[in-house]
């Protein structure tokens, strides 16, 4: 019978721990030099970059950038107009993409395999090749709000959500994990008289928090990082996102320290999602578990 030494366990261990840290120090690092960096006056920040004073709080610090970076542009405004529409949209596809794909696990009705190919199929269709015909789109269909009717949807927060609700991406991720589902736990359920509503709500989405995260987390990282689609459907400055506000601090003369300050405010909510989202996927891990 093999015996484990306890030395080499230990080694193994402190090596591990070793590289997982230079790996988190290698990504911890462009966040360091952005974050030091908007703290310093352009020449210094050039001057820095040179060596290791990059990463360091030395020098003449002062919140100088931030305060220009708000003169220059409406910061908050952009900050709003991201965190909402990425919001919204990332809560309305995880609804709808999830029952999708429980209607292509759970349901059985003619030509659900097919079509769940072609929606798959998607995933290598690139978005410039559609941008123009969904401009095309957009811009002619109605709407009916508290103003009445209108027609066109540029320049509104819808056209920048509704045209991003589904994706095959995320119905993809659903229908695999829904797919290693215990089919016990349907079939008793349906046994006991509940609908595929209740079926969808009490049993197979509680036990879906890790698809929920990973999902939430990329379809987050694509809505918050739009610039194509917001620069061609947006031109009111009150609905433009942050990644077009960034086009605000190349113009004229480009200041990299208030560059800096900009990207640092609108890494901000990013960070905020994810220990959010993090804490929120370690829960479901810990009070979620299937009895065999």
């Amino acid at each position: 019978m093999a015996t484990i030494n306890p030395d080499n366990h230990g080694l193994r261990l402190a090596t591990r721990y070793v590289v997982l840290t230079l790996i988190a120090v290698i990504f911890i690092f462009p966040l360091l030099f952005m974050v030091m960096s908007s703290f310093k006056p352009d020449l210094q920040l050039l001057r820095d970059t040179s060596g290791i004073r990059a990463f360091l709080p030395v020098g003449d610090l002062s919140f100088d950038n931030y305060s220009a970076a708000f003169k220059r542009a409406p910061v908050g405004t952009f900050v709003f107009n991201s965190v909402l529409v990425t919001g919204v949209t990332v809560a309305l596809s995880l609804f709808f993409c999830s029952l999708a794909a429980f209607s292509f696990v759970f349901l059985n009705w003619k030509g659900r395999n097919i079509l769940l190919s072609i929606i798959i199929a998607t995933l290598i269709v690139p978005f410039e090749t559609i941008a123009i015909p969904l401009l095309l789109l957009v811009s002619k269909l109605p709407w009916i709000g508290l103003e009445g009717l209108q027609i066109g949807w540029l320049n509104t927060y819808r056209v920048q959500i509704i045209p991003w609700i589904a994706d095959g991406l995320t119905i993809f991720l659903f229908v695999q994990y829904f797919k290693d589902l215990p089919r016990e736990l349907i079939e008793a359920s349906r046994v006991e008289g509940a609908s595929w509503w209740q079926i969808y709500t009490k049993v197979v989405m509680p036990l879906a928090g890790p698809v929920m995260a990973t999902a939430a987390i990329l379809k987050f990282l694509v809505m918050y990082n739009q610039y194509l689609w917001p620069l061609i459907v947006v031109q009111q400055e009150t609905y433009r996102p942050v990644m077009v506000g960034l086009q605000y601090f190349f113009q004229l003369n480009t200041a990299w320290g208030e560059i800096m300050a900009y990207l640092t405010l609108i890494t901000v909510p990013v960070l905020a999602f994810y220990l959010v989202l993090q804490r929120a996927f370690i829960a479901s891990i810990a009070s979620t578990g299937v009895k065999g």
